[in-house]
């Protein structure tokens, strides 16, 4: 039989234990009513944080290569356009982005043509069917960006163990967040407030 001494030893014991192991920030808030919502608002969370930190990358080691203030979209649109050094439409970008904003798209098209790092591919006239390529100056700059992007911010993951393998499973885990927020963003379309 346990001494009344020891169990109120154990009791304390266990009590510090519970108080240590008690979150010390309040992480719930109007999003949120149980664990799975508050872990999935945590996820969207870092999902905005992160966002804008890649934009702010982009732009900033953009700014690194040449002048004339193109943002991180106008970054990710030039090497869009570049990947597999194959001419892209406008339609491709967006598809390839996950866009629909088309105007903001064009936006970057004409500060990229204007800046001489991308010229439209071809012949075509139509704005619809046109296609745009990388220049020289453009293929310059964009390997210059990749040569920064692995001095600046790739050798900051030197120190990660097993970095493969955690970079493959946030990419999917990401790929199937953005299928299911599509999902979801096309029912409450159909259900938009009059």
């Amino acid at each position: 039989m346990l001494n009344f001494t020891r169990w109120s030893i154990f009791c304390k014991k266990l009590a510090a234990k519970n108080e240590r192991s008690r979150p010390i920030f309040d992480k719930h808030w109007h999003l949120a009513q149980s664990d799975v919502e508050l872990n999935f608002t945590e996820l969207e969370f870092s999902i905005l944080r992160i966002s804008a930190a890649f934009d702010r990358w982009q732009k900033d080691c953009l700014a690194c290569c040449i002048e004339g203030g193109l943002s991180g979209t106008d970054n990710a649109v030039l090497h869009i356009i570049r990947m597999h050094d194959r001419a892209k439409s406008i339609s491709e970008v967006a598809r390839l982005m996950n866009r629909d904003d088309i105007s903001n798209l064009q936006y970057s098209l004409r500060k990229l043509t204007k800046s001489g790092l991308i010229e439209r591919a071809g012949s075509s006239d139509s704005k619809r069917t046109a296609a745009y390529e990388v220049t020289a100056q453009g293929m310059e700059v964009s390997d210059m960006f990749a040569q920064y992007r692995r001095e600046l911010l790739l050798t900051l993951t030197d120190s990660i163990k097993d970095l493969d393998v955690d970079i493959l499973t946030a990419t999917k885990v990401l790929n199937i967040t953005s299928g299911l927020y599509d999902h979801a963003s096309s029912v409450a379309a159909s259900h938009r407030h009059k």
